[in-house]
Formats: structure tokens, C-alpha cells, sequence
């Protein structure tokens, strides 16, 4: 499992994380709606979090 996650899971939740993140700046830049604003910002949020323990777990597996 753990080289699943290492090569595939992480690096995709990343991604997910800077495209949401590029989507809503450029939201932003182009002076779109401010409520599409703070839907993207909240998905990259989630993303985030979700990356993280994602990169937690194959820490602490990678430990053991």
C-alpha cells in the first residue's frame, strides 16, 4: 500500500491542491464572483487536509 500512496495518492491530493488553489486566484484576478471565491478557497482547504494526512499516514508507515 505504502508505494500506492507515495506515487500515486500524494502526489495527485498536491495537484488537486494547487489547481483548486490556481482556479480561485484567478477567480479572484478576474474579478469573478466572490462567492465562487470562497467555495474554491473552501475545497482547497478540504483538499489540503486531506493531503496532509495523507502524507501522515505514509510517515507513520513508513516508520513501522
Amino acid at each position: 500500500m505504502l508505494h500506492w500512496t507515495i506515487y500515486l495518492l500524494i502526489p495527485l491530493a498536491l495537484a488537486s491542491v494547487a489547481g483548486v488553489l490556481i482556479l480561485g486566484l484567478a477567480n479572484l484576478a478576474a474579478g469573478g464572483s466572490p462567492q465562487r471565491s470562497q467555495k474554491l478557497m473552501q475545497l482547497r482547504v478540504l483538499f489540503q487536509c486531506g493531503a496532509v494526512i495523507l502524507v501522515v499516514i505514509t510517515i507513520y508507515a513508513m516508520r513501522h
